[in-house]
């Protein structure tokens, strides 16, 4: 399966770009010479869509913060990686990305064939929310090829 492939698949699972600011959704685009780290905080700024404006930023960037770097050379294991976050933002969140969707086991083997393709030469992960009533995570990933970067974000209430 092709990388644009497991994109579509991932997307078809967890949902594509969407400005519901809640739920999961899938962004994938080509990055320019910008930093990954920033890329993610926009892409979250898109998925909060208007309410981000209408709320502040303060009010969705209170948990904003990586919690995770793959190190360079290390074996790519997003689901393993993803369960050994010790932050209480992902160990709230993963159980519901990974175990309780529809077709669990569907979901890790779409996230792996994204997250765990060699070409990403990149991965990082953060917390988001505000810290207190809405928290979730965003994973990031940059193909280092291409330049292509796939965002998974999942925000619960």
């Amino acid at each position: 399966m092709s990388q644009q492939e497991s994109i579509a698949k991932l997307a078809a699972i967890y949902g594509g770009p969407s400005q519901s600011a809640f739920g999961s959704a899938v962004f994938h685009e080509k990055l320019g010479a910008g930093k990954l780290a920033q890329a993610a905080l926009a892409k979250y700024r898109e998925f909060v869509g208007k309410l981000w404006d209408q709320y502040g930023a303060t009010a969705w960037t209170g948990a904003w913060k990586e919690v995770y770097l793959r190190e360079p050379g290390s074996t790519p294991d997003i689901v393993s990686e993803l369960g050994n976050i010790p932050d209480n933002n992902v160990r709230l969140s993963v159980p519901m990305l990974l175990d309780t969707i529809e077709n669990a086991e569907v979901a890790k083997t779409a996230l792996s064939a994204v997250y765990d393709d060699p070409a990403v030469t990149e991965l990082r992960v953060f917390t988001i929310g505000d810290g207190e009533a809405m928290s979730g995570i965003l994973i990031a990933g940059r193909d280092g090829g291409s330049g292509e970067a796939t965002f998974l974000l999942f925000l619960m209430d």
